[in-house]
């Protein structure tokens, strides 16, 4: 039985996360640049990019996304390392959705699901190492990490998580384990 269930929020992860990176692919803005042109005997006609190119332009596009959301959720690494001086935590709000409330306890798992999947998904953040706790859309993050950049990281996509409207992070420094 637990098996199932085990397999059924792990399927559920997968299908979230699919639909999550397919809405955001049909959402995503076209590459404004122009494609190279290729000359002929006659005349110019415009190539197609290559994979690579196109790649390339995706990783750019994500990279500048994700930055812009760091800097409006004020998680650059000198807030973070501020505020962990201040306070010891690192809390965060979605504005637009403070005033929804999720109170079923599938959302919760549901949500704490995606987000380990996100995290197993990023090569520097450790799903093991961060525990995740969400209680009505309300997320709790305890453990470690290797910067505070990975704290701002871990907490951005906590909070670029459908059904999450408040991040807190426990989370703490410490140097990777060789």
């Amino acid at each position: 039985m637990k098996k199932a269930l085990f397999l059924l929020l792990i399927g559920a992860a997968a299908g979230a996360f699919g639909y999550y990176y397919l809405q955001e692919k049909r959402t995503a803005p076209a590459p404004t640049s122009k494609p190279a042109e290729v000359k002929t005997a006659d005349k110019a006609e415009p190539a197609s990019p290559s994979l690579g190119e196109r790649a390339r332009e995706e990783a750019k596009e994500v990279k500048d996304s994700v930055a812009a959301k760091l800097a409006d959720w004020h998680l650059t690494p000198d807030e973070i390392g501020a505020e962990l001086q201040r306070t010891g935590q690192v809390v965060r709000t979605k504005a637009q959705a403070a005033g929804e409330n999720i109170a079923s306890a599938t959302s919760n798992a549901r949500i704490v699901t995606v987000i380990k999947a996100k995290y197993a998904l990023d090569k520097e953040l450790s799903a093991r190492a961060i525990a995740i706790d969400c209680d009505n859309g309300q997320v709790t993050l305890t453990g470690n990490v290797a910067s505070t950049a990975l704290i701002a990281k871990a907490v951005g996509v906590a909070l670029d998580t459908d059904g999450v409207t408040h991040v807190k992070s426990l989370l703490t420094v410490a140097p990777e384990k060789i």
